[in-house]
C-alpha cells in the first residue's frame, strides 16, 4: 500500500457536530492545515498550474487543487480532484474528502475518509471523527480518536477531548483544556479558568508554592487571555473577579466590553457599578439594554429604580418583565410593591407565587402576611419552607411563632439556627435562654455577637452581665473598663436603662452636666428611673420646681420612690391632702422599704388632719 504523505493544506472547518449544548460558547475553531515545506509554496501556485499538474496526473496537485475549490465551497470542483488524490493515498485529500462529504450530508462516507486519513496520522482527522462518533453517542470511540488527535498536538482535538471527560466527569479534563488554551484556544482557556476557580483551594490560594500561581491569580490569567481573544463570557467573569477585589475602573472596562459584544449580564453589572457611583442615567440605561436582552436581574433593577423614585406603574412593568424573562425575584418584588401600594390582597398573589418557585425570602413573607391575618397554621408551614431553604429571618420568625405558643424548646432550636447564621435578634433570644440556665459563658458569647452586630439590648446586657461579673459598684468605672464601653454605646443607640447607667457614672464623677444629658433622655423616651435621677440632680442644683415635674412624670409611670419624695414635699407645704394621695401611690408601688415609708407617712398625715 502507498504510504500518504503531507504533500497539500487540509482544508479549514467550521461545519463539524457541535458539542452537545450546556449553555456555554460552542466555539468551534477552523481547523488547522497540516503544513509542511510546500504550504507556504502554495499561495504562489495559481490554480492554472494546479490544473495542469493534476490533468498530468500529479497527486500533491489535485489534494490541493481540491483544497482550493472546497475552500470557495465549490463542492462540485471539489470532489473529483480530492476523491483520486485520496485514491492516490494522500492523507490531506482524504480529511478533505470527509470535510466535503460531511457539509453535503453523507456523514457516514466522510467518517470512513477521516478514518483513513487518521490512521495515516492526520490528527484534524482524527478530530473529525472523534466529533462524528460523540454526535452518534459513541463515547468510547469518539474519546479513542480525540485522545489521538489531542496527543499529537492537534489543539481543537484537546478541547474536544476536554469537553467530552468534562462531560463524564472523568479526570484530565483540565490536562486538555489547558493544552488547548496554551494553543490559544479562547473557549478552552475560558473553562479551564473556570474549572481552576470552581476548584479553589483555600491553602493554596493564600501560601503558594515559590513561582506558582494562586488559583485565584491562574484563572485570572486564562481569563484575560480569553477575554482578550474577543470571548464576552471570560470578559464578564474577569470583571466579576477584579470587581471583587475592588478594582472597579478595570473590572468596568471588561463589563463595557463584553456588554458591547452583547453580553446581557455584563451590561446588567455594569449598571450596577454605574449606579453606585452616582450615574444613575447611564446605570438605567445599560440595564434596559440587558433588560431587553432578557436578562431579569436588569428588569428587577430597573424596577427598584422607578420604585425609588415613586414611578410605580413603571415598576411594575419591569418587575413583570423579569419575571416573564424567568426571573422569580420579579414576583417577590411586585408583592412587595403590592404591600407598600396598600394592597396586602395582591401582595399575596406574588408572593405565592414566587414561594412556590423556591423564592425563600417570598416564603418568609408569605408567612409573615398570614400570621398577620391571624393564620399561624397557614403560616408555620411556610416559615419551615423559608427556613430550611436558607432564610435566616424565617428561622428567627419561627423562634417567635413557638414562643408564642409556649413552646419553648422548639423556639430555642430555632433561635439557636439563626443566631449561628449570625442573626442578631436570635443571638440575644438564645442569650436571654441561656442567662435564665445560668450559661453565663456561653451568654457572653451571644451577647458578643448580637451587640457587634448592632443590638443595643444585647450591649447593654453584656455590660451588665460584665458589671455583675466585676463586682464593682455602681459608679465606679474607668474610661478604659469594657462594661463603661459598652453601656456607652447602648446609650449612644437610645437604650434607656443604658442611658440611665451612663448618666449614674457622670454623676459619680461629679459631672452633672453630662449626667443630666443622659437623664434627660432617658426621661424624655419614657424612662421612670431616668426621671427620677433627673429630679434628685435638679433638686441637688436649687431646681425644686423641675424636679418636682420629673418626680410627677415617673410617680405616674409607676416609679415608687418618685411618688415619696412628691408625699414628702406636698407635706412640707401643707398639702396634706395631696400628701396623702402620692403616700397611697408610693405603697401601691413600692418596693417594700418605700411601702412601709410612705404607710408610716399617711397615718401621720391622717392624725395630722384628725387633731
Amino acid at each position: 500500500m502507498v504510504l500518504m504523505g503531507d504533500k497539500a493544506r487540509l482544508l479549514e472547518t467550521d461545519r463539524f457536530v457541535q458539542a452537545p449544548d450546556d449553555g456555554r460558547d460552542s466555539e468551534m475553531a477552523m481547523d488547522a492545515m497540516e503544513a509542511d515545506g510546500t504550504a507556504e509554496a502554495s499561495d504562489a501556485v495559481t490554480e492554472s498550474g494546479h490544473r495542469r499538474a493534476a490533468e498530468a496526473g500529479d497527486t500533491a496537485a489535485m489534494s490541493a487543487l481540491g483544497a482550493m475549490l472546497l475552500r470557495r465551497a465549490d463542492l462540485d470542483g471539489a470532489e473529483p480532484y480530492l476523491r483520486s488524490a485520496a485514491a492516490a493515498g494522500d492523507r490531506a485529500a482524504a480529511n478533505n474528502l470527509g470535510v466535503l462529504l460531511h457539509q453535503r450530508g453523507y456523514a457516514d462516507e466522510a467518517a470512513g475518509w477521516w478514518r483513513i486519513a487518521a490512521v495515516a496520522g492526520s490528527a484534524a482527522a482524527a478530530h473529525a471523527l472523534g466529533r462524528h462518533y460523540r454526535e452518534r453517542g459513541d463515547e468510547p470511540a469518539a474519546e479513542y480518536w480525540l485522545r489521538q488527535s489531542a496527543e499529537s498536538g492537534h489543539c481543537l482535538g484537546a478541547y474536544a477531548l476536554a469537553d467530552l471527560l468534562e462531560h463524564r466527569g472523568d479526570i484530565g479534563a483540565e490536562r486538555w483544556f489547558r493544552a488547548a488554551a496554551e494553543r490559544g484556544h479562547r473557549e478552552a482557556a475560558y473553562r479551564l479558568a473556570r474549572l481552576i476557580e470552581d476548584g479553589r483551594d483555600a491553602d493554596r490560594r493564600t501560601v503558594p508554592a515559590y513561582g506558582e500561581l494562586t488559583q485565584q491569580a491562574e484563572a485570572e490569567q486564562w481569563y484575560r487571555q480569553a477575554a482578550a481573544r474577543g470571548h464576552r463570557r471570560a470578559a464578564l467573569q474577569l470583571g466579576a473577579l477584579l470587581e471583587e477585589r475592588g478594582d472597579i475602573q478595570e473590572a468596568g472596562r471588561w463589563y463595557l466590553s463584553a456588554a458591547k459584544d452583547g453580553e446581557a449580564r455584563a451590561a446588567c453589572a455594569l449598571g450596577f457599578l454605574l449606579r453606585d457611583a452616582g450615574d444613575e442615567e447611564s446605570a438605567a440605561e445599560w440595564w434596559r439594554r440587558a433588560a431587553q436582552d432578557g436578562d431579569g436581574n436588569a428588569a428587577n433593577a430597573l424596577g427598584a429604580l422607578h420604585a425609588d423614585r415613586g414611578e410605580l406603574q413603571t415598576a411594575e412593568r419591569w418587575y413583570r418583565a423579569a419575571l416573564d424573562a424567568g426571573d422569580v425575584n420579579g414576583a417577590y418584588n411586585l408583592g412587595l410593591l403590592c404591600a407598600e401600594q396598600g394592597r396586602p390582597g395582591r401582595g399575596e398573589q406574588w408572593y405565592r407565587r414566587a414561594a412556590y418557585a423556591g423564592h425563600r425570602e417570598a416564603a418568609n413573607a408569605l408567612a409573615i402576611l398570614l400570621l398577620q391575618r391571624g393564620d399561624a397554621s397557614g403560616a408555620e408551614p411556610w416559615f419551615s419552607k423559608a427556613a430550611e431553604a436558607g432564610s435566616v429571618d424565617a428561622a428567627f420568625n419561627l423562634g417567635i411563632l413557638f414562643t408564642g405558643r409556649g413552646e419553648e424548646r422548639l423556639a430555642r432550636s430555632w433561635y439557636e439556627r439563626a443566631a449561628s447564621a449570625g442573626h442578631t435578634d436570635a443571638a440575644l433570644q438564645v442569650a436571654i435562654a441561656q442567662l435564665r440556665d445560668g450559661d453565663l459563658q456561653d451568654a457572653e458569647r451571644n451577647l458578643r455577637c448580637a451587640a457587634g452586630g448592632g443590638s443595643a439590648e444585647a450591649a447593654f446586657r453584656l455590660a451588665d452581665l460584665l458589671d455583675r461579673r466585676s463586682g464593682e459598684p455602681d459608679g465606679e468605672r474607668s474610661e478604659g473598663d469594657e462594661s463603661r464601653q459598652w453601656y456607652e454605646r447602648a446609650a449612644r443607640q437610645g437604650h434607656r436603662r443604658a442611658q440611665v447607667r451612663v448618666g449614674m457614672f457622670a454623676a459619680a464623677r461629679g459631672d452633672a452636666v453630662e449626667a443630666a444629658s443622659w437623664y434627660r433622655a432617658a426621661a424624655e423616651a419614657g424612662s421612670r428611673n431616668g426621671a427620677f435621677n433627673l429630679g434628685l440632680l435638679l433638686a441637688r442644683e436649687g431646681s425644686l420646681p423641675e424636679a418636682v415635674l420629673w418626680w410627677q412624670r415617673a410617680a405616674e409611670s409607676g416609679h415608687g420612690r418618685a411618688a415619696l419624695r412628691l408625699a414628702l414635699i406636698a407635706a412640707r407645704r401643707g398639702a396634706l391632702t395631696e400628701a396623702q394621695r402620692w403616700c397611697a401611690r408610693a405603697v401601691e408601688l413600692g418596693p417594700p422599704e418605700v411601702a412601709e415609708r410612705a404607710a408610716r407617712l399617711r397615718t401621720a398625715l391622717q392624725e395630722e388632719l384628725s387633731a
